[in-house]
């Protein structure tokens, strides 16, 4: 790989005079013509990324993400820079491990780095966020979680909460569990919940339904999913994403449960590991890709100073498997 010193040892320049020509700078016609008739033989091609940090004004947006092993993160980033890459912008990538103090750091230090715009995985918006965002000279969009002062792409949660506990009290359930995370997260904690809620409620009266708290993490969720077995035996659990819902059958498993016939179980995401469990798994499945190409559309909007919704939503489809039963008077 030749640099910007080969060729202008090369072309017999000095290395200031190559990076000044390819920066579009004043160059003599003849020294144009020795650097272009090097730059052809040798086939250089210039280091974009780092013509971008050295630049007044960069093609790179900063992503920051809550944590690598997460599907619905993989997801969203591949939608990000597909649509980037279509746009002639870079992505630069920076992962908090869950870590808010971490997540305000990397603003600031994004900022610092002179990024065109930042694209931010949220799980919630502190004041510190707030904060942040207001401090740096830099276009910043919301994914996941909305701020009315912030522009933000969501997923349509409680939309989507409605249309999961509608479709199981339909399915006949009268004892339903909800298994979420906590409220700190308002899209997962509070908004699927939401709709789940107000479903169930308008269905029937006589429908029974609690409401209980895991992490996003697998085992936990089926530790908690074992106690809610013993305390409250449902005959459904909805849980507000796809790996609590496998934490939920893992639990079944344990407790010697068949699921659908014993416990009926849904999700939320729409993982592609979902179609893969035996029974496969009923679920909310999240255009997760298309959201990201979207975010990439709306920043890069947002770079150019040009017009975007400060709140759109993503897609989503109920997607109806085996993991679901229907209730009848022998078994409810």
């Amino acid at each position: 790989m030749k640099t910007i010193a080969d060729i202008a040892k090369i072309a017999g320049v000095a290395k200031s005079t190559v990076s000044r020509y390819l920066n579009g700078g004043s160059v003599s016609e003849e020294t144009k013509k020795k650097i272009e008739l090097v730059v052809q033989e040798t086939g250089y091609a210039p280091n974009a990324f780092a013509q971008s940090l050295k630049a007044k004004k960069t093609n790179i947006i900063g992503t920051i993400i809550p944590r690598l092993d997460s599907y619905a993160t993989s997801r969203t980033l591949m939608g990000i820079d597909e649509r980037l890459r279509e746009l002639n912008y870079h992505m630069l990538v920076s992962n908090t491990g869950q870590d808010l103090k971490r997540e305000i750091e990397n603003i600031y230090t994004l900022a610092k780095q002179k990024v065109a715009g930042i694209i931010l995985l949220a799980t919630e918006v502190t004041n510190a966020h707030l904060k942040a965002f207001e401090e740096i000279d830099v276009p910043v969009l919301l994914v996941g979680q909305q701020h009315e002062s912030v522009y933000s792409l969501v997923h349509d949660d409680e939309t989507a909460g409605y249309a999961i506990g509608k479709y199981i009290a339909q399915r006949g359930h009268k004892k339903i569990a909800f298994l979420g995370v906590g409220e700190y997260d308002v899209a997962v904690g509070v908004n699927r919940k939401k709709g789940f809620a107000q479903a169930v409620g308008e269905h029937a009266a006589d429908v029974e339904a609690r409401f209980f708290e895991t992490t996003f993490s697998m085992s936990d969720a089926a530790e908690q999913a074992c106690r809610i077995l013993d305390d409250f035996s449902p005959s459904a659990i909805v849980c507000a994403t796809d790996n609590i819902a496998l934490g939920a059958m893992k639990a079944a498993y344990q407790k010697q449960l068949q699921v659908p016939r014993d416990l009926s179980i849904t999700g939320f995401g729409g993982y592609e590991v979902t179609a893969m469990t035996n029974p496969s798994l009923t679920t909310v499945h999240i255009h997760f890709k298309e959201a990201g190409q979207t975010a990439a559309d709306h920043i890069a909007k947002l770079v150019k100073g040009e017009e975007v919704p400060k709140l759109a939503y993503s897609r989503f489809d109920l997607i109806l498997r085996e993991s679901v039963d229907i209730r009848t008077m022998h078994n409810l």
